[in-house]
């Protein structure tokens, strides 16, 4: 009867909409995947079709200086990713990821709304003698910055959900399904880019030369085309049940340490339930580990009162519990490795347009391309790359190294910390030039155009995007696997954060910039009129880069990866005898190693 079971319905406790066991031959797998990933498509199409241009519209419509309008873009990008925090949170706790997203986008398309009416209705457009000469008043700021940050909300429950959901619909009991789970996560980014692209080309033009409120009505349609394609797949989607407050257990859990803080820790003595499931809806046992032994203090058996069924959770934790914790814990150094590389991801919508648009942009006698658009070319990198990724160096790696993901997931983030490094050297490299040509041609005016055609900007673009396959793809993957199964939606926005945090420092190293090279009333680095300024900024983020590196290789030494009872860490390589010594924590006494 249980084998009749396991091959009828999914074994990771997945439901159906209507609450029942998830039928693997009707629900999940890449069946589901196609209405998720084309709503992340069209989501992400009119995230960045609104904010790749943003920083100009502040500039034109709004009437505010170049370090404003950066400092603004960055503010209110770095908010989009913490707002995932609150989505998460509720996703995991009590809504469940299909009604957090569902949720969430209503706010989104208000947020979108107001901004296209903040950027055509009379009354909401400021007053502009000429472009870049603005008035704007109170009423006016205040619209545009409620509809951005109504948006910054609405795509709260989107971000850390989305890529969860999807993998959701894979059965990591099953074998193929578990190996189709990491492409996923490389599609997944692939539709990404795909939004991404019709953005920076087509929306930028129309914002640029038709207009802002078409340019911002756009997306608000392509929003509502989104909620249309989410739901349509509604029937075929498996779904997690949410497991209660994951905040409400990491508490537990030091509350119930501190209380026990003078007890000794034997491995054999810590309380488990004897059940298969570990007590926590949605979440499989996780293995003890040796890190962090302190907290393990909360799952010792100390008194008969403890050894009841009705012992506080409060004062008695399972290792299950407790190795939540421990997740979570060592996933954050690996977390905060990803804030500098964030940071320079971030110049795309800020330095790198500034740049561009000191640069020749004629494309013939009658078209400029604008500099926004110039990120089309880091998104035609990421499409580029994913396909070769996925489909040919992994399988070469893998001949190699034995492993199913070819390299590990912290092997491949690594790689993406490098190479970021070379799109900063890139761009600075390009300033040197720039600056040269200043210098030869006196292009000291502020309107002065720089005879450097603008497509010398292409490579640095073309390096982040190879950079983001690497690291932001390996992020995704690498926070799901390695999250509590009931905190994945958290995990997944825990590592959004560092986006957040990526912008929040690139604008502190503006400001702090701005304000030791403008000291005695010199121009500074980044005035106004770029022309008699210069972008040495861009070797600092590559100095940053090379330390976050160096630092990174540390963490990346330390790091153990998290084992369930059922199966071994993702990169585990089958049938090795390596893999024990590889991966001590995680293998040993280990039944089985599958290949994943």
């Amino acid at each position: 009867m249980g084998e009749v079971a396991a091959e009828l319905y999914t074994q990771d406790d997945t439901v159906d909409i209507k609450g029942n066991p998830a039928l693997k031959e009707n629900t999940g797998n890449w069946r589901a995947c196609p209405y998720i990933l084309a709503n992340e498509c069209c989501e992400r199409l009119a995230y960045y079709g609104m904010s790749t241009n943003l920083v100009n519209f502040m500039k034109d419509r709004m009437g505010m200086a170049n370090a404003v309008a950066a400092n603004n873009v960055t503010n209110w990008s770095g908010t989009c990713y913490i707002t995932p925090l609150i989505g998460a949170f509720l996703a995991d706790a009590y809504l469940g990821r299909f009604w957090t997203i569902a949720s969430f986008m209503v706010i989104y398309i208000i947020g979108l709304a107001l901004l296209t009416m903040a950027a055509s209705v009379p009354g909401l457009v400021p007053f502009c003698a000429s472009k870049g000469v603005c008035d704007p008043t109170a009423g006016q700021s205040a619209a545009m910055f409620v509809a951005l940050y109504l948006i910054a909300l609405g795509t709260g429950g989107i971000k850390p959900c989305v890529s969860s959901f999807g993998a959701d619909q894979f059965d990591e009991h099953d074998d193929k399904e578990r190996k189709s789970k990491s492409s996923f996560f490389n599609w997944f980014y692939f539709s990404i880019n795909i939004g991404a692209l019709v953005a920076s080309s087509v929306l930028v033009y129309v914002q640029t030369h038709v207009g802002w409120g078409w340019g911002f009505g756009i997306p608000a349609v392509v929003m509502a085309i989104a909620v249309g394609s989410f739901f349509v797949g509604t029937p075929l989607y498996r779904h997690q049940r949410p497991g209660g407050s994951p905040l409400t257990r990491i508490a537990q859990v030091l509350v119930a340490a501190t209380r026990k803080w003078h007890l000794p820790v034997s491995g054999d003595a810590l309380y488990e339930t004897v059940d298969k499931e570990s007590g926590i809806e949605g979440s499989r046992k996780l293995e003890h580990t040796e890190q962090f032994r302190f907290l393990d203090k909360a799952a010792v058996v100390d008194t008969s009162a403890d050894r009841t069924s009705s012992s506080s959770p409060w004062r008695l934790c399972t290792v299950t519990q407790v190795e939540e914790l421990k997740s979570v814990v060592r996933l954050l150094p690996i977390w905060a490795s990803g804030i500098v590389f964030a940071t320079v991801y971030g110049q795309m919508s800020t330095m790198f347009v500034l740049q561009g648009n000191t640069l020749d942009a004629s494309m013939g006698p009658h078209f400029a391309i604008p500099a926004a658009s110039l990120s089309i070319f880091d998104t035609l990198s990421v499409i580029a790359w994913v396909p070769f990724y996925d489909r040919i160096l992994v399988p070469a790696v893998r001949s190699v190294t034995g492993r199913p993901r070819g390299f590990t997931q912290l092997q491949r983030m690594g790689i993406g910390l490098v190479v970021s490094m070379f799109a900063m050297l890139a761009a600075g490299v390009l300033e040197l030039v720039r600056l040269r040509s200043i210098a030869t041609h006196r292009l000291y005016g502020k309107d002065d155009i720089v005879p450097i055609s603008i497509f010398w900007q292409v490579p640095q673009y073309f390096i982040i995007g190879a950079a983001e396959v690497f690291t932001f793809v390996g992020q995704l993957e690498f926070f799901y696997d390695q999250a509590p199964d009931a905190m994945r939606s958290m995990c997944s926005a825990l590592s959004l954060t560092t986006v957040a945090l990526g912008n929040y420092l690139s604008t502190l190293l503006v400001t702090v910039v701005a304000k030791i090279t403008t000291r005695g009333g010199k121009e500074g680095w980044i005035p106004d009129n770029l022309n008699v300024g210069h972008l040495d900024y861009f070797w600092l983020l590559a100095g940053l880069s090379l330390a976050n590196f160096a630092i990174y290789l540390l963490i990346a030494s330390w790091y153990t990866y998290k084992k369930t009872t059922e199966y071994p860490p993702p990169d585990a390589v089958k049938g090795s005898a390596a893999s024990e010594d590889q991966y001590p924590h995680a293998i040993k006494g280990s039944s089985a190693v599958h290949d994943e």
